[in-house]
């Protein structure tokens, strides 16, 4: 399964306890003069937000990306398994 999908069907709410989200992917530059002046979006981030009472939640998609196997552990880890 791919990081949005487990983040969107473990999600629960710490604000108002539901369970429906939405999960958006958005880059953005780094903090650096080079990275602005070439505009590379290096910094990639999960954005996970309560359908029902809008609280969003903020996690960085290269942690999550790029752990493969163990994916599915660290979202445990964040949501309790």
């Amino acid at each position: 399964m791919r990081a949005e999908e487990l983040l969107a069907a473990r999600f629960k709410c710490v604000k108002c306890g539901g369970s429906g989200a939405k999960i958006r992917k958005l880059a953005m530059t780094g903090a650096g003069v080079f990275d602005r002046m070439m505009d590379w979006q290096r910094n990639r981030y999960y954005f996970v937000s309560c359908s029902h009472c809008g609280y969003t939640e903020v996690y960085d998609a290269t942690v999550l990306d790029g752990k493969g196997d163990s994916l599915r552990d660290i979202i445990d880890l964040i949501f309790g398994g």
